[in-house]
């Protein structure tokens, strides 16, 4: 199965592909879509369209994991960030690729195994699960990756099936 993690945002998308089968995980790809900041949010919202419909007719994911939104303090930054996430919702959607969503907090526990861990923590384990040389760069690609695993771990437990 080809899981495509997304941590979404108006300026970087974070996303990374990864094979799960019998427990392991393999990168087929991973990266970040970024937008510029002078541009009108029509057309950033455009760009993140093209390149997520391009990465998922690249890596042709069974699934899509992506990270559900919270509200910090900067309501104007939250509202666009929906947008944006609408976008990577839709893409999916018309591709026809089951979407799967996971809080911070779900990620955290499932790839460190404690909720409230840092974000460097999470790095170094995404790191260490898939046997990068370096981090992955920027820190919403690693963040992508970490919903990917995410699911493989979600999906995989026979817990799953008792939610359903």
């Amino acid at each position: 199965m080809v899981i495509l993690g997304i941590d979404p945002g108006i300026a970087i998308v974070g996303w990374g592909a990864l094979r799960y089968e019998n427990g392991r995980f393999t990168p087929v790809g991973f990266g970040s879509i970024q937008t510029a900041a002078g541009l009108k949010v029509e057309e950033r919202l455009r760009q993140i369209h093209v390149g997520m419909t391009e990465i998922i007719e690249k890596y042709k994911p069974d699934v899509m994991s992506v990270e559900e939104l919270f509200w910090n303090t900067n309501q104007k930054t939250g509202i666009v960030v929906a947008e944006a996430r609408g976008v990577i919702l839709l893409s999916a959607h018309e591709a026809g690729v089951p979407i799967f969503e996971y809080t911070p907090l779900q990620v955290k526990q499932a790839i460190v195994g404690y909720g409230r861990a840092e974000k460097k923590q999470v790095i170094a384990m995404v790191t260490s699960l898939l046997g990068l040389k370096k981090p992955p760069k920027p820190d919403d690609t690693a963040d992508a990756i970490a919903l990917a695993i995410c699911h493989g771990h979600t999906a995989a437990s026979p817990l799953s099936n008792f939610y359903k």
